[in-house]
């Protein structure tokens, strides 16, 4: 409870060792083990509790330590357990088909991933896992569909796989297309191609079954978080770690996990871990710098910060970053010009996937430091570049709203940012607010309560309901909508709503 999970492991495997016959000590013992890391107490562990009793991450533990071993016909029983902790057989296939690769049978490893059906969990994931295992016979033509497939599809991995794919065809001794999937990656694009074109790997390619059990372990949490809307269970996280400590991806996502349960010194400490030379150090430098923003370590965010983008081979991410943790400490004026930078940089080196984002950034630090005509430049440059990019869109209409500011035109943006993104809660809000603004109450108040089922936990949606309750008359559900908003809310709107709770909705306390 108190956050030493370490000790608690360590504490709690000395009580299961003295109490043998105690299985769900034992097995308490395993699971505060492998949240904690310490993988060699947690196998100790494992092997004390029957295998019917083991639960999913353990046997993933087992299964991960056979084939760092080189014995993955020994991994093969623990995914065949039968048990009350998930059936984990579907990996199966996976184990078997990487088997036959390391033993030189392409056909047999080809075979055995076309095998995987379509609803298996693996099912998403197997064109990813085939380009791979064609990379590794240097059948290049056939895996680049596949490889751009995988990238399509891969979220928060992309820019791992980017690296991997192109570690892949480097190896297999074609460059070309290993450029190819590099463009559009965005920051640190630059540097990726003087790396290829000197013929230097990255260290990021899935070539092993090791490397392909932590990837495969690594998408899956990824998966979790995206659909479950929550954080996937660390021991996950720490077994993909484990099998291949090199897997940035899994570091990353295993730094958030600790520092979301608090334990962010261990957080900061796994980053600090990676080597300087480590490809994807650009990715974890944002995590470290938002675990430090996070915890209101705003002066080791900085300094974090200044060194990326004060190093020979800084580019618009690492100013990006810079500017990121200069507009949480409010340094408003100096952010934007962080951004600009950025955009400067992105520019110069004809990196233009994320340019929009780059200006919408700078656009929200100009509005920040009250510099409106500034902001709105940013904007339209933003949207010449991606007119149909509805966050833009939404980002100016809103801002144009709140300025009284030809609504007409704001309403308009608005409503074509809602039919783009129907199912971001943020624009569906932007148009209650706006039909709120324009008169339309009651119509306000459908949208907005669609947008606060959507995401019920954003404050700003929630006053923006209260308010439009409570001018309709509706004063009892205004209050219970301004109660929600104050579960989150900070800064602003909290003072604003705790003077509703007390006063009632006025001039002086509305929502702009």
């Amino acid at each position: 409870m108190s956050g030493d999970h370490v000790r608690a492991a360590q504490l709690l495997a000395s009580l299961a060792q003295s109490e043998p016959a105690q299985v769900e000590i034992a097995r308490k013992a395993l699971s505060e083990a492998i949240g904690a890391g310490q993988m060699d107490l947690a196998l100790s562990l494992a092997h004390s509790v029957p295998a019917a009793r083991l639960q999913s991450d353990a046997r993933l533990l087992l299964v991960g330590e056979e084939i760092k071993r080189g014995r993955p016909d020994r991994a093969l029983p623990w995914l065949n357990v039968s048990g009350d902790n998930g059936d984990l057989s579907f990996l199966v296939p996976l184990i078997n088909a990487w088997s036959a690769a390391e033993r030189n049978n392409v056909e047999l490893a080809l075979a055995t991933i076309d095998s995987i059906p379509a609803n298996s969990l693996l099912g998403p994931i197997t064109p990813e896992g085939r380009a791979f295992i064609l990379l590794k016979f240097r059948r290049t033509a056939d895996a680049e569909p596949l490889a751009r497939r995988a990238i399509g599809n891969a979220g928060g991995r992309e820019q791992r796989l980017r690296l991997a794919f192109a570690d892949g065809f480097l190896a297999a001794g074609d460059p070309a297309r290993a450029l190819s999937m590099i463009e559009g990656m965005g920051a640190g694009e630059a540097t990726a191609r003087q790396r290829i074109q000197a013929g230097k790997s990255s260290g990021q390619a899935v070539d092993t079954l090791a490397k392909a059990f932590s990837e495969v372990l690594t998408a899956f949490a990824g998966d979790l978080t995206r659909i479950q809307r929550s954080a996937p269970p660390i021991g996950l996280v720490q077994v993909a770690h484990y099998v291949n400590p090199q897997n940035s991806s899994a570091t990353a996502l295993l730094a958030l996990l600790l520092s979301g349960q608090d334990r962010t010194p261990e957080a900061l400490a796994l980053l600090r871990s990676v080597p300087a030379s480590d490809p994807m150090m650009s990715e974890l430098h944002d995590v470290q710098t938002r675990i430090l923003t996070d915890s209101k370590n705003f002066n080791e965010a900085y300094r974090v910060a200044t060194a990326a983008a004060s190093g020979p081979a800084a580019d618009s991410g690492d100013y990006s970053r810079l500017g990121d943790v200069l507009q949480a400490m409010k340094r408003h004026g100096e952010a934007s010009d962080a951004y600009g930078r950025a955009i400067t940089l992105s520019m110069a080196r004809n990196v233009r996937s994320d340019l929009w984002t780059l200006y919408l950034l700078r656009a929200s630090s100009l509005q920040d430091a009250n510099r409106w005509p500034e902001a709105r430049a940013a904007l339209q440059q933003g949207l010449a570049l991606s007119p149909d990019q509805p966050l833009l869109l939404n980002f100016m209409g809103y801002a144009k709203l709140e300025r009284g500011e030809d609504l007409d035109s704001a309403e308009a943006m608005i409503r074509k940012a809602s039919e783009l993104a129907p199912d971001d809660a943020s624009i569906t809000d932007s148009l209650g607010w706006a039909l709120f603004k324009r008169g339309k109450t009651e119509d306000a108040i459908a949208t907005l309560q669609k947008a606060a089922e959507k995401d019920p936990d954003q404050a700003e949606i929630q006053e923006h309901l209260g308010d439009a309750l409570y001018k309709s008359g509706r004063r009892y559900e205004a209050r219970f909508a301004w109660n929600a908003a104050l579960v989150t809310a900070e800064d602003d709107i909290a003072v604003r709503v705790r003077e509703k709770l007390t006063a009632g909705l006025t001039a002086a306390n509305a929502a702009p």
